[in-house]
């Protein structure tokens, strides 16, 4: 090979790899940290959401809250029994942004109001629990009729009733 020859040698070409490889080691944490943390504010979001439908139900229907998920759903214009109030989409698959979310309407009202077929519920609690903790989410979140969001750090199973999610921290 003459010496006037132009191009790169094996180790520089190294060294470039090596620097790429670093940097991606730096910055792939941090960006699967950032994706839980977007995870985490939708499922707050999400919760946020459902409280505000369940109070519409409420008082647009006079049947008490929802009492199930699928009562959420539904095609326009919406009625007490399919309300059209949530995302179909979340209400049938009951997930989004690695969280999985669930709703139940606890103490059922005794009667239905009129042109109801399903009594509604005085009471609810809703869940946001990560599909898979510390990779799509680290915390749990749930919350009751009173609007306030509650949050689990160890990212624990799903609150069943009020006093349950009620005994968590309230997120700040």
């Amino acid at each position: 090979m003459k010496k006037s020859q132009k191009g790169f040698s094996l180790i520089e070409l190294l060294i470039v790899v090596a620097i790429i490889l670093i940097i991606a080691a730096i910055a792939i944490p941090n960006l699967l940290k950032a994706r839980i943390a977007a995870n985490e504010a939708s499922a707050v979001g999400t919760l946020r959401t459902m409280n505000t439908a369940a109070v519409t139900y409420q008082s647009t229907y006079n049947n008490g809250f929802p009492p199930d998920f699928a009562h959420f759903g539904g095609a326009p214009p919406g009625s007490c029994d399919l309300s059209n109030l949530l995302d179909t989409t979340l209400t049938t698959t009951g997930q989004k942004s690695g969280y999985t979310i669930s709703y139940t309407g606890l103490q059922i009202l005794k009667t239905a109001a009129t042109g109801c077929a399903n009594a509604g519920a005085s009471t609810y609690v809703s869940n946001a629990v990560p599909v898979t903790v510390n990779a799509t989410g680290n915390r749990t979140f749930c919350s009751d009729e009173s609007g306030v969001i509650h949050v689990d750090p160890a990212g624990g199973a799903a609150k069943g009733t009020d006093t349950a999610c009620e005994a968590l921290a309230s997120l700040q």
